[in-house]
């Protein structure tokens, strides 16, 4: 769910031809236009489980207006697989597994619905999900994606290896830098795992979003790494975070090889940074707790931010019948639907009140709770164009100056705010 889907290669074909909603109907045609539309949705079990319960609750209501649905396409990656729909004509009407970073991309493309264009579009996702929503608008002021779930990012330890360590399992010392790397020096010395924290130390353009960007969002009380077109990391926060992380990598409190496999599940790592879609992948393997990411000087879980690692809805152009995608967008994204969402995938739907709303939820899952108050403050990545583009150069001077230790972190901050300026001004 964090990762872009890594499968086989993509068909000979490119994409499959697709009945219903393909046809390149056009950024504005079919806008008031209903009948049958096809969509897709992510390849794991709970998502499929979610995705064919709505389908069937929809189709039985709607009998003149029915959905197909399919798992998102093999590809080596999912954005691969939706750019190559756009390019082809024929992406479905809508995708429940759109990246936020390849949106910019996707729009360029021209593929995508400007959702702001239908009478009720800015304020169905302005009520749904509150001020977050603004992060998720385009340049031009549209929203060419639905917010829809986040699995906002926080601290996972091994509550067995810390009480090895001597450490307090319960209440652990980890929200200021200095107490994070005291207790991942005592974990290290106390030889109970290979690492203290081993996150993924691959060039991949995403993976800065679970080792910088998070903590960057909770240094900075919310930021974004590009704001107003400038990039915002070239500070003292950003050179804290840098700075940070450049001693877990020094001291071998993390390995700058990759781990072939779940480091933290594998009892590699005594800590991970992961969202609550790892709640059922390690109920029955590890004994863990999680806490908010640290701050340089400690921060109230109240007000701490994180990396929201979300995932949204487009309403692709390519879709004859838009007036029914958008219906059905709405109806997946009901109180109702998200309510089973929830249950379903323990992922957060990104609507306010979320914990109000579904406390008999939360009070059932109470593994959840914290999550669930944590969907409120989170930060995406930044909705400007080159997107992919500005992670991967973050990523690659990052894993430089940070990962491998070559040259210092404050040319490492400047170079890459002058680049990415550049590719944020569409240079």
């Amino acid at each position: 769910m964090r990762r872009r889907i890594l499968t086989t290669a993509l068909a000979a074909t490119g994409v499959l031809a697709l009945s219903a909603c393909s046809g390149g109907g056009g950024a504005s045609s079919g806008m008031d236009a209903r009948g049958p539309i096809t969509i897709w949705y992510s390849n794991n079990d709970a998502e499929i489980a979610w995705g064919e319960q709505m389908v069937k609750a929809w189709n039985d209501a709607n009998p003149d207006q029915q959905i197909t649905a399919q798992e998102i396409p093999a590809g080596s990656s999912s954005e691969e697989v939706i750019g190559a729909a756009i390019t082809a004509g024929n992406a479905p009407c809508l995708i429940f597994n759109t990246s936020p970073a390849a949106v910019p991309g996707f729009q360029k493309q021209g593929g995508l619905v400007n959702l702001s264009d239908f009478p009720d579009g800015e304020q169905y996702i302005t009520d749904r999900s509150g001020d977050l929503a603004d992060q998720y608008r385009s340049d031009d002021g549209g929203f060419y994606q639905l917010p829809w779930k986040s699995n906002p990012v926080m601290i996972f330890y091994n509550k067995d290896l810390f009480a090895q360590a001597g450490l307090d399992a319960e209440n652990p010392k980890l929200s200021t830098y200095d107490d994070f790397l005291q207790t991942a020096q005592t974990l290290k010395s106390a030889g109970v795992a290979p690492y203290a924290i081993n996150p993924a130390p691959t060039s991949e353009f995403f993976q800065s979003w679970f080792d910088f960007y998070p903590l960057y969002a909770a240094q900075t009380g919310g930021k974004q790494l590009v704001e107003d077109g400038q990039a915002t990391f070239d500070d003292a926060d950003g050179e804290a975070v840098a700075d940070f992380w450049r001693i877990i990598y020094s001291d071998q409190l993390a390995g700058n090889e990759q781990y072939q496999g779940d480091a933290f599940a594998d009892g590699q790592a005594a800590m991970a940074i992961v969202g609550p879609w790892a709640i059922s992948v390690y109920k029955d393997k590890v004994n863990w707790g999680s806490v908010p990411v640290p701050t340089e000087k400690g921060t109230a879980a109240s007000d701490t931010w994180t990396f929201s690692d979300a995932k949204n809805v487009g309403l692709f152009t390519a879709c004859d019948n838009k007036a029914t995608a958008w219906d059905v967008l709405k109806f997946a994204t009901s109180e109702e639907q998200d309510g089973t969402w929830l249950e379903e995938t323990g992922q957060m739907p990104l609507r306010t009140d979320l914990t109000t709303t579904y406390a008999d939820y939360f009070s059932a899952n109470p593994s959840y709770q914290q999550f669930g108050d944590q969907a409120a403050r989170t930060v995406e990545v930044p909705n400007v164009q080159n997107s992919v583009e500005i992670w991967q150069a973050f990523r690659d001077d990052y894993s430089q100056a940070v990962i491998f230790g070559e040259g210092d972190v404050k040319t490492f901050l400047s170079d890459a705010k002058t680049q990415i300026d550049q590719l944020a001004a569409g240079k």
